[in-house]
């Protein structure tokens, strides 16, 4: 089975603990921050899959739009700093976890300061979600409903590791270094994840509605 929100992408991959690693990418050329058709092209070739992460984190298209624009900024001003040019995708993916995390930090603090009751929901705002997508039309929005509140179970890390392992195709030694961990807490951390949306998938594909 397949849930694939605009969010989040929830497939057999997901509670498979043994899904293989990502196939390696091919050696790319030195890069130079100053070159405005190499920053484009990396924009192009990254940039979709670094906005679906933000979204996953944040839960808000418009803020997960103004997290893109401001990780690429980052990236490009320390595009000379980027020693392998093989890893920019976890490099990226870096960038964009720090980015949505400042995000998160500093909606909570407006929340604080308009709302005394304001419980810092990372997920608070759902306005401009669409659910119809061709995934949430074939299996019900009620699936899809179920595949959200699973990954919303997760803590922002956990749901962090599985986005990136699954999502995204990264190797656990690259999440482990993305996210300061060992590779043992890495595996461990996407086995819990998986064993969260296990439960809560089976309780619906048994009948549990």
């Amino acid at each position: 089975m397949t849930l694939i929100p605009d969010t989040w992408h929830v497939s057999s991959a997901v509670i498979a603990d043994d899904a293989p690693e990502p196939a390696k990418a091919r050696p790319r050329a030195p890069l130079v921050s100053s070159d405005p058709a190499l920053l484009a092209a990396v924009y192009s070739e990254h940039g979709p899959g670094i906005r679906r992460f933000l979204q996953g984190l944040l839960g808000d298209r418009a803020a997960a739009d103004d997290a893109l624009q401001e990780t690429f900024a980052r990236a490009f001003r320390r595009m000379e700093t980027l020693r392998d040019p093989q890893r920019i995708a976890p490099w990226l993916f870096g960038i964009a976890r720090n980015v949505a995390l400042e995000a998160r930090k500093a909606r909570r603090r407006i929340g604080r300061l308009v709302d005394p009751g304001f419980d810092g929901d990372p997920r608070e705002d759902h306005e401009g979600s669409d659910p119809h997508t061709p995934e949430a039309e074939l299996i019900g929005r009620e699936a899809a409903g179920v595949a959200l509140r699973a990954l919303d179970r997760l803590s922002a890390d956990r749901r962090a590791v599985l986005m990136l392992r699954v999502d995204h195709g990264l190797s656990y030694d690259d999440i482990a270094g993305l996210m300061g961990w060992t590779l043992a807490k890495v595996k461990v951390e996407i086995h819990r994840a998986r064993e969260v949306l296990r439960e809560e998938l089976s309780g619906y594909e048994g009948g549990s509605r």
